[in-house]
């Protein structure tokens, strides 16, 4: 209500180019921001996610050193794991975990581009609710609405990576010796898919860290846009 009398009263007292000037500088009324804004704010959410956090896991041993995305053995390889172990195999065991997580790091790195367009084409159906819900709820939307072709774009990459780090062989070799052993049953995963999955569930999660420190951290608001909307939800 001040803002819209003071508009009214000051042009009879000063210049347009005073005036723009001055109304300018008033604040909103109501402290508005359109859902454009929000939904901008989000963007830029999920961006430095991928900015701060994604890129970790482009480093060496980014998924294999973090707890919060180290890629595991699927239910049918953990059987393996553990009848290799058992026979003293401890190495190729391990070096058959350590390359899955090298694929999906040599993966992402090539593949960050991919989250990054997919941000971008994000529509926020309705961003103030999605602001004002969970520490997570703008990861949780995008993942929701990208997984499907984002898996289609990423999975080549995954099958590539996998090869290139060598992944490919480890396991045919561990699989192998495997299904040779007596009073085994024969597996053949599709570690491609599996690690594609494992991969995206990774870059989510560390989206979502991100996410997370914005909404409740003031000083992880490192831009004007980021300070107006997230204002919105503490």
């Amino acid at each position: 209500m001040k803002r819209i009398l003071l508009l009214i009263i000051l042009p009879f007292f000063m210049g347009c180019a005073e005036l723009q000037q001055i109304a300018d500088s008033l604040p909103e009324e109501g402290g508005y921001i359109s859902n454009t804004e929000v939904a901008a704010g989000l963007r830029q959410a999920l961006d430095f996610g991928i900015e701060k956090q994604v890129t970790k896991l482009t480093e060496e041993d980014g998924f294999y050193r973090n707890e919060l995305v180290r890629i595991t053995l699927p239910s049918e390889l953990q059987k393996v794991d553990r009848t290799l172990r058992d026979l003293g195999m401890d190495a190729l065991a391990d070096e058959g975990l350590k390359v899955l997580n090298r694929a999906a790091e040599d993966a992402v790195k090539e593949a960050t581009p991919i989250f990054v367009n997919a941000v971008k084409e994000i529509t926020f159906t309705d961003a103030r609710n999605i602001l004002t819900e969970n520490d997570t709820a703008a990861t949780f939307y995008l993942e929701n609405k990208t997984t499907n072709d984002l898996y289609a774009k990423f999975n080549p990459v995954i099958t590539t990576s996998l090869d290139k780090v060598g992944a490919t062989q480890v396991w045919t070799n561990i699989i192998n010796r495997y299904n040779q052993l007596p009073m085994t049953n024969n597996v053949n995963p599709d570690l491609a898919d599996y690690v594609t999955k494992e991969a995206l569930d990774g870059v989510f999660t560390m989206i979502a860290v991100e996410e997370k420190e914005i909404r409740n951290n003031f000083a992880a608001r490192t831009t004007k846009l980021l300070e107006r909307v997230f204002a919105l939800q503490d």
